[in-house]
């Protein structure tokens, strides 16, 4: 039953996406999978359609409808990360002069701060549980702790950091 009805609506779904594909902002091999999915649902949950053609032009009539509503709230990526965007000297120059000055500043906090903060800015990327074992901490007073430890930096950092522009 499942496999005639595939069958006998295979050519309509075809037709049907790929007029509505284009105008949807979507591939019409997508909106077909969709609408494949949305058949498999309804025939677990209340099995074959009484009408298929007509249920079949409807879900993808709906799936159109998803997908535009999905392309009008997505925004794509940038292809480039927003700091690699200029790799001249000058450039790379001041972005080490940033991470110095920021590395200088977490070596001057008190007790367990600058190991915290170290293991935060890693590269390895350690999780909260990695640094708790690190630091012999538990892991439920990491969060407090960085959240003191970052208030202590800011207040280092204020002084030397200009600011952007006026306020108030």
């Amino acid at each position: 039953m499942t496999y005639d009805l595939v069958t006998a609506l295979r050519p309509l779904l075809a037709a049907e996406a790929s007029a509505e594909a284009h105008a949807a902002g979507t591939e019409a091999g997508d909106l077909e999978q969709a609408v494949w999915l949305r058949l498999l649902e309804h025939l677990d949950a209340e099995g074959p359609p009484r009408d298929p053609q007509r249920w079949l032009r409807q879900a993808v009539r709906s799936e159109v409808r998803r997908s535009r509503r999905t392309n009008r709230h997505e925004r794509p990526y940038d292809t480039e990360p927003a700091d690699t965007a200029d790799h001249g000297p000058e450039h790379l120059a001041l972005t080490a002069a940033r991470h110095r000055a920021l590395r200088d500043a977490v070596r001057r906090l008190p007790g367990r701060c600058p190991r915290l903060l170290e293991a935060l800015l890693s590269p390895k990327d350690l999780t909260y549980r990695e640094i708790a074992g690190e630091l012999g901490i538990s892991q439920g007073s990491l969060g407090p702790e960085r959240s003191r430890c970052l208030g202590c930096l800011r207040r280092l950092l204020t002084p030397e950091v200009a600011a952007r522009e006026a306020r108030g």
